[in-house]
């Protein structure tokens, strides 16, 4: 069904009308977006209900619960796991990574959590193995397409005609905390680079992991000098939105504080009268959820407590988005066409099927094209090789014709010999057969004359 009769069945107006608003009868989409413009505002006489939305809102939400996915990338031993157990008070099954992993490796892990009556579905995923190679050009590569998989894989739903997004799990990573080593120094080559190709896929709050093996005054300088090398190098890290009143001071101070500096343990000390997660050293104890030690708390602030939601909205909105748009336009839709019109998806849809009927069939007259070239030289070989065994059949042909006639000439000349032997010997019996009458007369002779 074209566009406009679908537009004259949905709206009952008539032909002079559209073509009077919308300037053309073949263009209703122009004119389905004028009706939204000139919208008035009217009173209500009373209450009418719909002031409830909001409720069954969040009763929905609720009801289908939540789901929110981390990434968390930085090299062994750094303390990801750990960080993780601190950050949502549990313990996550998980095998400790070691540095013999020849590439880096993405483990994903997904948990169902409750708190009073709200449930999160978290997917945790780690690097593993990340930044434990020698050649570490490449480490970023695999991040990136584990990234890419699940847009493509959220994209693909949205496509198909039967749809179920209600109840799918959308695996697309919402944060990436970024684990930085505590040098005190400056960020690696490979932490930029990483963080580079990441930030237009992921919403990235860095966080300086193990800060206490570094004293205060050098974590305050090492926050600067990160934050100048962000800039300088062009990374778009994470920003707490600043649009909502209700949170804007709280997040404009915290942004003030990244990276945030941040300690993980799970064990608990007695200190005071009270039990704490902490870590104990030699020299005193460290707390974790003391913010004059660590900015843990700031952490689980800003991540959990604050803009989780936002760090959603962000994803489908900021980095899918981006994602959605390429490859759309990869695949030849756009929104509106040269002509600067609305786009019409329809027509897009027969355009791009003409131009891939197109190929295809330029592709099959090219491969019956190169069948045929093929099938020719291979006649082509296999009369020459016909004929180079022809000439070679004639060559033996004639090479036996002339054994054999040698052969037959030397027989004849045998022959020759043989029959001139056999008259020789005939003629030597001969003679001698007569030679030994005459011997034999002879002696009789002789015998006869004795006698005498």
């Amino acid at each position: 069904m074209a566009a406009t009769d679908i537009a004259r069945q949905v709206l009952p107006i008539k032909q002079d009308q559209m073509e009077t608003q919308s300037g053309s009868p073949d263009n209703p989409w122009a004119f389905i977006q004028r009706l939204g413009e000139g919208c008035r505002t009217v009173p209500l006489a009373g209450h009418v209900g719909f002031d409830s939305l909001p409720d069954q809102l969040v009763n929905k939400s609720v009801s289908q619960g939540f789901c929110f996915n981390i990434l968390c990338v930085g090299e062994t031993g750094l303390g990801k796991s750990t960080l993780m157990d601190t950050l949502f008070n549990t313990k996550f099954e998980g095998e400790p990574a070691n540095h013999t992993q020849p590439g880096v490796q993405l483990r994903s892990n997904t948990y169902d959590l409750q708190e009073s009556n709200v449930g999160l579905k978290l997917t945790i995923v780690s690097t593993v193995g990340f930044g434990d190679q020698i050649n570490k050009e490449d480490s970023y590569k695999p991040i990136v397409e584990f990234i890419d998989a699940q847009f493509e894989a959220y994209l693909q739903e949205e496509l198909k005609i039967r749809r179920v997004l209600h109840s799918y799990h959308d695996s697309r990573m919402h944060a990436c905390l970024y684990f930085i080593a505590p040098t005190g120094h400056s960020l690696k080559s490979l932490d930029l680079v990483t963080m580079k190709k990441l930030d237009s896929k992921v919403n990235i709050i860095p966080i300086i992991a193990k800060s206490d093996a570094i004293s205060k005054s050098e974590l305050t300088k090492f926050k600067i000098k990160i934050t100048s090398e962000l800039v300088s190098n062009g990374v778009q890290i994470y920003q707490f939105p600043t649009d909502d009143e209700s949170v804007a001071e709280i997040n404009g101070t915290m942004n003030a504080h990244l990276p945030f500096a941040v300690i993980g343990s799970t064990e608990e000390l007695k200190i005071g009268n009270k039990m704490m997660k902490a870590r104990q050293y030699p020299w005193g104890t460290v707390q974790v959820e003391n913010e004059a030690h660590c900015d843990f708390v700031k952490l689980r602030e800003m991540l959990i407590r604050v803009n989780m939601e936002d760090l959603r909205e962000q994803t489908h909105s900021r980095h899918y988005e981006l994602y959605r748009r390429c490859k759309l336009e990869e695949m030849g839709f756009q929104d509106t066409d040269p002509d600067s019109k609305p786009f019409s998806l329809q027509e897009t849809y027969e355009a791009k099927r003409n131009e891939f009927l197109g190929e295809l069939q330029k592709k099959e007259e090219e491969m019956r094209q190169m069948f045929v070239q093929r099938v020719k030289e291979k006649e082509a070989e296999l009369k020459e090789a016909e004929k180079e065994l022809h000439e070679k059949f004639d060559r033996l042909k004639k090479l036996h014709q002339d054994e054999k006639k040698k052969l037959e000439d030397k027989k004849k000349s045998l022959d020759d010999e043989v029959s001139a032997f056999k008259q020789r010997k005939t003629a030597a019996e001969l003679l001698q057969s007569q030679g030994s009458q005459a011997g034999g007369s002879q002696t009789l002779k002789r015998d006869k004359e004795k006698k005498n």
